[in-house]
């Protein structure tokens, strides 16, 4: 990947002390505030919802899997909304399971629904959950992320996984898509009840919010950012209600390629969900205060002896970061590069996710 003339480099390139509104969401792409965030409006505050009843994913339902909406709670009591999908063929079977989340800042009814349904249509069981805080999921304020909390949420899947009648609690794995993807590779190594995992187009979430893309931010813009962002939990804890950055994935015009791509799925009929934090919600403005001092992946090699298989498209602008984690986890590990896809295309471009390498890296991991 030619760094210098990437789309991500080009914008870390502008950052600085006066960067405008419009500009920091051109930077974060993940709609986070990676780098120096200003004085933003505070918008509407998201509230918590209640379990959907009907179908409300953007994928259609399969024949061939019973779905079922199941909740429960986290190591920090907050209560987890997910959706268990089970092949209709399990004839009282145990049968290997998966734990399924992300991208970050989408639902379980848009990609981690799309990769759960496929993987139970391949005679696995699995369970696609939305993180605390946001989605069905409880946990207040709204729409805030955590590298504790959100690594807990796999293990908390796990816990739930382990305990259902039909699930084989020895043969347990996780994948992660986007930035829980990074999540997930933290939680497994320290979860030695998971055998195998895959990360699909992953962000290292504390990486791009403290260091930027491409490591492109200086020490006086993140010192800045920090004292923004600290500031900030004054104004919070004065009205009592967290800031909320702008809406997520509106194009102004003139937008890096990537940040088209998040728009196409994010904001069009292919993926929006109206619960969606990047489907024009947001995340809170001192969001990225936790994640700018937790490296997420300081464990990987941990992992080993359990595989992990990391997956990007070739096209990807965050194609790095799984080079990188792929550089430092421990055998045995596998990176395989998806030709012509970019970051969203292994969201939901069923002809490019490669389900049969799922398919068959789970069936080799978690044989009975």
């Amino acid at each position: 990947m030619n760094k210098q003339n990437s789309p991500e480099n080009r914008a870390a390139q502008t950052s600085g002390p006066d960067l405008a509104r419009r500009d920091l969401l051109k930077l974060t792409g993940a709609g986070v505030a990676a780098l120096g965030v200003g004085s933003l409006s505070n918008i509407r505050s998201p509230k918590a919802q209640g379990m959907s009843a009907g179908w409300d994913k953007v994928f259609p339902r399969s024949e061939s899997v019973d779905h079922q909406k199941v909740n429960f709670k986290n190591r920090y009591g907050i209560t987890l909304s997910a959706d268990l999908y089970q092949p209709k063929n399990r004839a009282g079977r145990r049968l290997a399971a998966l734990a399924i989340s992300g991208p970050f800042g989408a639902v379980k009814e848009q990609s981690s629904g799309l990769y759960a349904q496929t993987m139970a249509e391949r005679g696995f069981i699995t369970l696609a959950f939305d993180p605390s805080f946001t989605g069905e999921s409880g946990g207040e304020p709204r729409n805030v992320a955590s590298p504790d909390i959100n690594t807990e949420d796999f293990s908390a899947a796990v816990d739930f996984l382990g305990l259902h009648p039909s699930v084989d609690r020895e043969r347990i794995g996780v994948i992660g898509i986007c930035g829980w993807g990074g999540m997930a590779l933290n939680a497994v190594a320290v979860d030695k009840r998971v055998k195998a995992v895959a990360a699909s187009t992953m962000y290292d979430m504390t990486r791009v919010m403290s260091r930027g893309y491409n490591d492109s931010v200086t020490l006086e813009q993140r010192t800045q950012t920090l004292e923004q962002l600290s500031r900030q939990r004054w104004q919070d804890a004065e009205k009592g209600t967290p800031a909320y950055q702008p809406p997520y994935n509106e194009l102004k015009g003139g937008e890096a390629q990537f940040q088209v791509d998040y728009h196409d799925y994010y904001r069009t009929p292919r993926g929006y969900h109206p619960r969606a934090v990047n489907s024009g919600n947001s995340w809170t403005q001192t969001t990225p205060l936790s994640f700018m001092n937790m490296p997420l992946l300081t464990y990987i090699k941990e992992i080993s002896p359990r595989p992990v298989l990391l997956i990007h498209g070739d096209k990807a602008h965050s194609r790095y970061f799984s080079e990188t984690a792929y550089a430092a986890a421990a055998e045995p590990k596998e990176l395989l590069i998806i030709p012509r896809a970019n970051h969203t295309d292994l969201y939901d471009r069923v002809d490019m996710i490669p389900f049969d390498k799922l398919q068959s890296f789970f069936n080799q991991h978690l044989s009975a």
